[in-house]
């Protein structure tokens, strides 16, 4: 995650990652999937919206113009804070997995599509089974039946995680040069018109 947010503080962005993890504690020896059990719709939402709140106060960030961007867990945030927060003006998921599955109480982020404050933008690996080639019709036929304004890209010979150069066997070079141009792209065209100043949460 420090990765990326560098790679998009180096597209000229102010970029901030939140710890979704923080309630853990420093000294927590659990392994990731049972941190990431642990975690809460609720919760994920009230971090999410205090990083927000945080670049709104800053006074380098044009608080109109934040987008966020999230890869797999992230991804699922992302789509899940496009609906839940009017503070977005652009979302990215990268293979958002299991956003058809609530945590905790409340709806799941697929049930709230209708709610969409802003234009989406995925990124799939064909090879994928969480979220599925099928899942990204489906996503897509929510969010065409609700009028949202959305972009879908799938790459071929790409798993999960294809983004990540740390994880063995899945990074796919290609899908990452094809996949990030189009997300800048994406946030210049709906985070960037007069104002110097813009926000990127991952």
């Amino acid at each position: 995650m420090e990765g990326m947010t560098e790679r998009i503080a180096a597209a000229g962005y102010f970029g901030v990652t939140p710890d979704l993890y923080h309630r853990d504690g420093p000294d927590c020896k659990d392994d990731g999937p049972t941190r990431r059990n642990r975690l809460r719709g609720l919760t994920v939402i009230k971090d999410v919206n205090a990083t927000a709140d945080y670049l709104k106060g800053n006074r380098l960030v044009n608080a109109g113009r934040i987008g966020i961007v999230g890869f797999c867990l992230g991804g699922r945030v992302a789509y899940l804070m496009a609906a839940a927060s009017p503070s977005f003006s652009a979302a990215v998921t990268y293979y958002g997995g299991s956003i058809f599955r609530s945590w905790g109480d409340g709806p799941t982020p697929f049930e709230r599509t209708a709610e969409i404050n802003c234009p989406i933008q995925g990124h799939f690996g064909e090879l994928d089974k969480n979220p599925s080639l099928e899942d990204m019709h489906k996503l897509d036929a929510e969010l065409t039946k609700y009028g949202k304004t959305h972009e879908f890209d799938s790459y071929p010979g790409a798993d999960h995680a294809f983004m990540d150069p740390h994880h063995v066997g899945r990074y796919h070079a290609q899908a990452d040069q094809l996949s990030w141009p189009r997300t800048l792209d994406f946030f210049r065209k709906y985070l960037v018109d007069a104002a110097p100043e813009r926000a990127v949460a991952s």
